[in-house]
C-alpha cells in the first residue's frame, strides 16, 4: 500500500467531511494532521518532514517561506489556475484594498526567491478560502446592523466583562488595535506593521483593560464562544463564521457587526513541503486540483467561508445556498450547516452584504509583523493575565 499523502491543517478546515469523498476520488489515501494555529505554523517551519501538504493562511508565509520550509507550487500544473478570483491574482494589484498581509503581495516567487505581486510562474501558496471576520454581538436587546458600527465597540463600557478577544496575535491583536484607533485611543504610522513602541502602548492598553474586568479571558478554539455565549458570560467577542453558524443553528440570536472601519479579512491556502519529488509531489498536486474543483468549495461554503474559484463553487451549490451565502440574499428556505444540520432559517441574512460588498469593505489583513517574535511574547504574557484574572474570580464567586 502506498504512503498516504499528509496533510498539516487546523481546525478551520473541515476535512472531515472531505475526506471520504477525496479520497474515492483520488484514489489514495489522505493523513490529515490537525493542530492549533501556532502549533501548526511552528511544526511547518521547523519539521518540513513531518508533513506533505501544510494549510494555513498566507500571513503564515513570512515564517514558513523564510525557513524554506515549502517549495514553490508551479502554476502550469494547476488545472483552474485561471478561474481563481481576483482577491489573490488581481489584474490591478494597485486595488487591493487593506494594510497588512496583503495576499498578492506574496503571492508570487520571483527569481531571487523573494516573494511579491510580481506574476511569475511559480506561487507560494495556492489561494483557497478566505473570509472577512470583525465580532459577534448578542443580539436579543438591540439592532446590531444599526447600533453597532464600529471597532470602538469592543471598547464600550456597556460590554464590560462579556468581552472576549481570540487568542492568537495575528488575529486578536488587530481587533484591538482596529478598536483603540476606532475609539481615537491609539494612532499607528502603519497598524499592519507596527513599531515596538507601538506594540508597547496597544499592550499597554490590553493590560488595563484585563486588570478592570473589561477584558473577559481569550478563547483559542472555534467551539469555545458558543457555550459562553449561551451562558451569557459574553456578549459581544471576535468571532469566526462557522462559530456564527452554530449559535444560529442552536437558536441563538446572534449578530455578526459590520464596522464602518472595515473587516480583518484573511486568506487560507496550501503549501508544499520543500522536501517533496515524484510520485508525493504528484500526489499534492492531485489534492490541490481536486480541493478546487468545486465539491470542497460547497462545503467550506456552509461554514461561511468563500473560495477563490467562486464558479466551481456555484455549479456544486443548490441555488439557496448559493444566495444566501455568496450573494448576500434573504434566505428562501432552511439551509443547512456543514454537517448537514438545519442552521438557517428563512429569512434571514448573512450580515454584510454579499461577496463583492465585504470585498470591498476590508481594512486591515492578517499580518505577522517584522516584530512578530517581540508580539508573540507580549502577547502570551496578556493571554496569562486574562487566564489568571478569570481564574480567580471563579474562586471568589
Amino acid at each position: 500500500m502506498s504512503d498516504p499523502l499528509r496533510i498539516l491543517t487546523t481546525e478551520i478546515q473541515p476535512w472531515r467531511l472531505l475526506k471520504a469523498q477525496a479520497e474515492a476520488d483520488l484514489g489514495f489515501e489522505l493523513e490529515f494532521i490537525e493542530k492549533d494555529f501556532i502549533s501548526a505554523q511552528r511544526t511547518a517551519a521547523i519539521d518540513p518532514g513531518s508533513y506533505d501538504v501544510y494549510d494555513q493562511c498566507f500571513h503564515n508565509l513570512d515564517i514558513v517561506w523564510y525557513w524554506r520550509a515549502i517549495q514553490s507550487i508551479d502554476t502550469r500544473r494547476i488545472t483552474h489556475w485561471d478561474d481563481l478570483d481576483d482577491l489573490t491574482r488581481p489584474i490591478n494589484t494597485s486595488r487591493q484594498p487593506g494594510l497588512g498581509d496583503v495576499p498578492a503581495s506574496r503571492l508570487f516567487v520571483q527569481h531571487d526567491e523573494t516573494l511579491s505581486d510580481s506574476p511569475t510562474g511559480s506561487i507560494s501558496m495556492l489561494p483557497t478560502f478566505y473570509n472577512f471576520d470583525s465580532f459577534a454581538v448578542e443580539a436579543s436587546q438591540i439592532d446590531v446592523d444599526q447600533e453597532v458600527t464600529s471597532w470602538a465597540e469592543l471598547l464600550n463600557p456597556r460590554w464590560a466583562g462579556q468581552v472576549a478577544l481570540v487568542d492568537e496575535p495575528a488575529i486578536g491583536l488587530f481587533d484591538l488595535a482596529m478598536a483603540l484607533s476606532a475609539a481615537g485611543e491609539m494612532e499607528f504610522k502603519d497598524m499592519g506593521n507596527m513599531s515596538v513602541p507601538e506594540i508597547d502602548e496597544l499592550v499597554d492598553h490590553a493590560r488595563r483593560l484585563i486588570l478592570s474586568g473589561h477584558l473577559s479571558q481569550f478563547w483559542l478554539r472555534a467551539d469555545e464562544p458558543v457555550e459562553r455565549f449561551r451562558t451569557e458570560e459574553l456578549k459581544l467577542a471576535s468571532i469566526w463564521s462557522p462559530t456564527i453558524v452554530e449559535m444560529k443553528r442552536q437558536g441563538m440570536n446572534i449578530r455578526q457587526a459590520r464596522p464602518v472601519e472595515g473587516y480583518r479579512a484573511w486568506h487560507g491556502g496550501m503549501c508544499l513541503s520543500r522536501n517533496l519529488d515524484g510520485k508525493m509531489l504528484d500526489k499534492s498536486y492531485e489534492w490541490l486540483n481536486w480541493y478546487l474543483d468545486g465539491y470542497a468549495g460547497a462545503i467550506v461554503a456552509r461554514q461561511g467561508y468563500y473560495m477563490s474559484v467562486p464558479d466551481r463553487v456555484k455549479a456544486h451549490l443548490p441555488e439557496a445556498d448559493w444566495d444566501y451565502w455568496y450573494e448576500g440574499l434573504p434566505a428562501s428556505q432552511h439551509l443547512c450547516d456543514v454537517a448537514g444540520r438545519r442552521a438557517i432559517w428563512p429569512g434571514q441574512t448573512r450580515s454584510g452584504g454579499s461577496r463583492q460588498e465585504r470585498t470591498r469593505h476590508i481594512a486591515i489583513w492578517n499580518s505577522t509583523m517584522d516584530e512578530h517574535n517581540y508580539v508573540v511574547r507580549s502577547w502570551n504574557e496578556l493571554v496569562e493575565l486574562a487566564a489568571s484574572r478569570s481564574r480567580h474570580h471563579r474562586r471568589v464567586s
